[in-house]
């Protein structure tokens, strides 16, 4: 399956800024007579970026003297136009390894509402912020396992769409898994909706890797047990089951499940064998001070595999049945959110972001025709310690999913290894420990109260520099990334990566973007 940009892109920031930074960059070469060379942050002039350190601009501000000083300030504004900062330019930062502790006590940020948009508060599941008032946080060991089946899972869902089929994975596919909720356990991000007349609160997992959202509803024949109320469909006025010869039916494709009482039914399988079953229905969903009338999801009256205190699962794909593209008419095909440092601070999920907006560093989103649920970016560079790795470009022509659901980011086998390298290179005063499950770069931090790591930064297609938050740099005492068995073999961008950013789905526009330090 081949990953192509939206054919609706607009595209035309990404390609103005890059040749107006040209520009910029012609002109202060030759007011300053500086010889381009390659340096920390790319090379002054280059065809593909301009961009320049702190410290270097601070070395050449006196050579700089005889350029006017709106033109210095428009050149500085433009080559950090294409950065998203999570911190400065510097080749190393200091971590508090406390600052990788959860908190007992929860650090509430309230999102600032957008105009014309719906935000609604974003919690990790396990932190003290979240409304399920879970006590026991799984083992690295325990996520990592878990982690590994998800990321399995959007391989082979992919791959399915690359041979031709609509990107479903049938039963047969798939380990029945040892333990329950072995799905659900790897979505850590949740939201309190409110569903039906009158309304019932429902927390829900967000997955940018699912397109059919559903709850738990009565009757329930096997449900696992919640924190919130069951929705009982008898009891809201505004509830409506879907008919089998309705169009909206016809659209779920594998998701169907044929007819029961007249009734369209629907059903998911997961990728470890889980399932839900049940009515695909309408009803009013809340989203905030938000009200979306008409609200498509699955009516959940059989489940299989979950033992989860979440009433169920928001869909945020590129699918027909996302709450996203159902959404469209209201508040546009763009959506973002920001996932916290740690889970006892709060983020945000934002329907209807400004595509507009400042402080976004874009890269082209990439679709498939085949398997539409997933977003799709390009890497082109991998930056340790401010410095460019030797990596070919090949290495990551199979592009990268970004997924809400998945911890740790995968990275083609030549990519990852050259990473691992650097990272090693920078971290040689700290003794290598023992790999964690698949994170094999690990370090002994013994005694330790803060550590000095090199700082990584993210090159996508545009230009587009993401400069990691030092919490999406590290997980425990390993470098929080992992590498697929082959170059040929999508990548995915994890959720601990995406940490403190707030991540824009433009899919009109057709682009993904950045913005660092926004929760």
């Amino acid at each position: 399956m081949t990953l192509v940009p939206n054919i609706r892109s607009r595209g035309r920031p990404i390609l103005s800024r890059r040749i107006q930074n040209r520009h910029f960059c012609a002109l202060i070469k030759a007011a300053t007579s500086v010889r381009r060379r390659p340096h920390a942050l790319g090379p002054i002039g280059s065809s593909a970026n301009c961009y320049i350190s702190a410290c270097e601009w601070e070395a050449r501000s006196r050579a700089m003297a005889s350029v006017p000083k709106l033109l210095l300030l428009l050149f500085f504004c433009s080559c950090h136009s294409l950065i998203a900062h999570a911190g400065d330019d510097r080749s190393y930062t200091v971590l508090s390894l406390d600052s990788l502790k959860s908190d007992a006590v929860c650090s509430e940020r309230k999102a600032v509402p957008l105009p014309g948009a719906a935000t609604v508060p974003l919690h990790h599941r396990h932190g003290p912020c979240s409304p399920l008032n879970i006590t026991k946080m799984p083992t690295l060991k325990e996520m990592l396992r878990r982690d590994q089946l998800r990321a399995a899972y959007i391989q082979r869902k992919l791959s399915a769409g690359a041979k031709g089929g609509a990107g479903d994975v049938q039963q047969s596919d798939a380990t029945v898994p040892t333990k329950l909720g072995t799905y659900l356990d790897t979505l850590e991000y949740l939201i309190t909706v409110v569903i039906g007349s009158p309304g019932v609160t429902q927390t829900m997992l967000i997955d940018t890797g699912s397109d059919v959202s559903w709850v738990q509803c009565k009757p329930c024949s096997q449900c696992h047990s919640q924190a919130d109320p069951l929705f009982d469909p008898s009891s809201s006025s505004t509830y409506s089951p879907f008919s089998c010869s309705s169009a909206t039916c016809a659209q779920l494709g594998q998701e169907g499940n044929g007819c029961s009482n007249s009734q369209c039914q629907y059903i998911v399988r997961y990728g470890d064998g889980s399932s839900t079953t049940g009515t695909y229905s309408s009803d009013t969903l809340a989203l905030g001070s938000n009200t979306v009338t008409n609200f498509q999801f699955g009516c959940s009256q059989v489940g299989s595999g979950f033992d989860d205190q979440t009433a169920g699962l928001m869909g945020l794909g590129g699918g027909t049945q996302s709450l996203v593209s159902q959404t469209a008419g209201t508040f546009g095909t763009a959506f973002s959110y920001c996932l916290p440092a740690t889970s006892s601070s709060s983020g945000f999920l934002t329907l209807g972001a400004g595509t507009g907006s400042s402080g976004f560093v874009r890269t082209p989103m990439l679709r498939s025709s085949q398997v539409l649920t997933f977003y799709g970016v390009r890497l082109q560079a991998i930056r340790v310690g401010g410095r460019q790795l030797n990596i070919p470009s090949s290495a990551f022509s199979a592009g990268e999913i970004m997924d809400s659901g998945t911890v740790i980011t995968r990275l083609q086998r030549t990519a990852y290894s050259a990473l691992s390298s650097a990272f090693k290179a920078g971290m040689k005063q700290y003794p290598r420990a023992p790999s964690s499950g698949i994170l094999d770069t690990c370090f002994d931090f013994s005694g330790q109260r803060s550590i000095t790591i090199p700082t990584v930064a993210l090159v996508f297609s545009g230009g587009a520099v993401v400069n990691l938050d030092a919490n999406g740099i590290i997980l425990g005492s390993c470098l929080a990334f992992a590498g697929n068995s082959d170059d040929s073999s999508f990548g995915i961008i994890g959720n601990v990566q995406q940490r403190t950013f707030e991540v824009l789905y433009d899919v009109g526009g057709g682009s993904v973007g950045f913005r660092a330090g926004a929760c």
